[in-house]
């Protein structure tokens, strides 16, 4: 299965959070925001923190994808 953090980036936006407010205010790893860009894993842990911090489902932040 592929992973896609399309839906975060949809609902950062919608919350007004930025990647600069997720490092500095959140102390998310800038390591981490390059994972999400690239559609790589991420720990479960960070998704839970992701959907605290927007305040939101996990499906707001990231979408499985079948394989082709």
């Amino acid at each position: 299965m592929l992973i896609s953090y399309e839906p975060l980036w949809k609902t950062m936006e919608e919350k007004g959070v930025t990647t600069y407010t997720l490092i500095e205010k959140y102390n998310i790893n800038p390591r981490t925001i390059s994972h999400l860009k690239h559609d790589k894993s991420v720990t479960a842990y960070t998704l839970e923190k992701l959907c605290r911090i927007l305040d939101c489902p996990i499906e707001a932040v990231i979408k499985i994808l079948p394989e082709e």
